[in-house]
């Protein structure tokens, strides 16, 4: 929109007329409305298909009585059980309204106009929304075989790199960096910056040398680790993540952090839903089951894709991705696609129930064979 079509983009600061929001996965009742359809579905943002498991669900039920209270604003119990679990000082943990706040409140708290931040090609969109949203500078490092190449990141680093951002596994493209590739990268960085490990889709991962970087707080104290409870603990709708990072850190976070940000009913399913070991290991394997069925499709119909450790696989279709979006949609399929990535030709689709997986399969074959 133009400063004709708003003039209060004169009275805003300067770098934010050039920011493009968050386009998030179109709701099935967005869908069904526009296209008059019914039975959608919807395999397009990374959702727990199990949805929340039952200790999460009790929980949510016996904070049914307190909603006419404001929550703690501090966290306390759900910071205690965050700690407990992570074997790290409650001081330590920052809680969000979902991980994304958490990132916004990194960007606000170590970025400002004339320093720099740090991605790769092909990240989480929030990480430039973040970083322009407080007039800073991206810096953005060119990707090797659709993931992170450290050394292309490490190249970028200046004196003014206040925050590198990685995602592991990256988001949209489900790649992953090894342990010892991504601590000799953090140890190499400048201590006048802060590196975020973004680890939304961590308890996906089985391969042997993946990292868990929340061990590596106590010797990197400018790291930052943030999870989410929207994936593979179907909290997706109560808005709830956490920061972990070394408690000085934690404590700038935490002065800008707003009151009450993360409700009372997502403060209690999360605390429940983080000792839900067995809800985990089904949500798990039920995306193992569905990563086989869909890649296996993909194989039969000669389609490539990029391997995934993630709830989530990106295709690559060989055109243009908006038209086969299109028939999709029209056919009552809603998943991604990621030309806001710089991925015109791909679309990403989350892993679904066995049955929803298979309509987007068959859904798919027909559009292709149009």
């Amino acid at each position: 929109m133009s400063q004709a079509d708003n003039p209060f983009l004169a009275f805003a600061a300067p770098w934010i007329a050039g920011l493009t929001p968050y386009v998030p996965g179109k709701p099935i009742s967005e869908l069904e409305r526009e296209l008059g359809i019914r039975d959608s579905v919807k395999l397009a943002s990374n959702e727990n298909p199990l949805g929340p498991g039952p200790k999460a669900r009790a929980a949510i039920v016996a904070m049914l009585d307190e909603i006419g209270r404001y929550p703690d604003g501090g966290g306390f119990d759900l910071r205690r059980v965050l700690a407990d679990f992570h074997n790290v000082s409650p001081a330590s943990i920052t809680l969000g309204n979902g991980s994304n706040d958490v990132l916004d409140l990194v960007a606000r708290t170590f970025l400002q106009p004339g320093v720099e931040s740090l991605f790769s090609e092909y990240a989480f969109a929030v990480y430039p929304i973040a970083t322009q949203a407080v007039g800073a500078t991206a810096r953005i490092a060119t990707a090797r075989d659709y993931g992170h190449d450290l050394n292309a990141m490490a190249a970028l680093v200046t004196d003014q790199t206040r925050v590198v951002w990685i995602a592991n596994p990256n988001n949209p493209t489900g790649t992953w960096l090894s342990a010892q590739a991504l601590k000799s990268f953090l140890g190499a960085l400048p201590k006048t910056c802060v590196a975020v490990i973004d680890e939304a889709y961590t308890e996906y991962v089985s391969e042997p040398d993946f990292p868990d970087t929340t061990h590596w707080i106590e010797s990197c104290p400018n790291l930052i680790v943030t999870r989410t409870f929207a994936k593979a603990h179907g909290l997706a709708a109560l808005r709830v993540g956490y920061g972990i990072s070394d408690p000085r850190v934690a404590d700038l976070l935490n002065r800008v952090r707003q009151p009450f940000n993360v409700n009372a009913m997502a403060q209690a399913a999360a605390a429940a839903a983080i000792t839900d070991r067995e809800h985990v290991r089904a949500s798990v394997e039920l995306n193992r089951a569905g990563m086989r069925q869909l890649t296996e499709a993909f194989v039969r119909l000669g389609l490539d894709y990029i391997p995934s450790v993630g709830n989530f696989v990106t295709l690559n279709l060989g055109r243009p991705a908006g038209p086969v979006n299109d028939a999709l949609l029209h056919r009552g399929v809603i998943v991604r696609p990621v030309g806001n990535y710089g991925l015109p030709n791909h679309l990403r689709i989350s892993v679904g129930l066995v049955q929803e997986n298979a309509r987007f399969i068959d859904a798919l074959e027909d559009v292709l064979a149009a």
